[in-house]
């Protein structure tokens, strides 16, 4: 069995190399056991991930920092510890200050 992952220190390191990305974000699969899938991801204040399709359920934690997830049905913004799930419609996500969330996704 793999050791236990510290997403403390992931989001630390992950937001380390986002500010010094020219594309201001890092991301990595940290499980993939199929159909589940968990990503930590991390965005500079002010950047954004497109808007794109939603998976057949997802939701979002946010680490550190606070984002805006985007979508047509209307925006939230979220703040460290809040979780909220990712509607059924394309969407996107903004960091309102750095920023680490943790998406969950289930896929086909």
């Amino acid at each position: 069995m793999d050791a236990p992952n510290d997403l403390n220190a992931l989001a630390d390191e992950h937001l380390a190399v986002a500010r010094t990305s020219p594309h201001g974000r890092s991301a990595h699969l940290l499980l993939r056991e199929e159909p589940l899938r968990q990503t930590v991801i991390a965005l500079v204040s002010g950047r954004s991930l497109d808007e794109h399709n939603a998976p057949p359920a997802a939701s979002l934690q946010v680490l550190h920092g606070a984002v805006r997830l985007t979508a047509a049905s209307g925006d939230v913004e979220l703040a460290a510890g809040q979780l909220h799930p990712i509607p059924q419609e394309r969407h996107g996500m903004l960091a309102l200050e750095d920023a680490v969330v943790l998406l969950t996704a289930v896929n086909d």
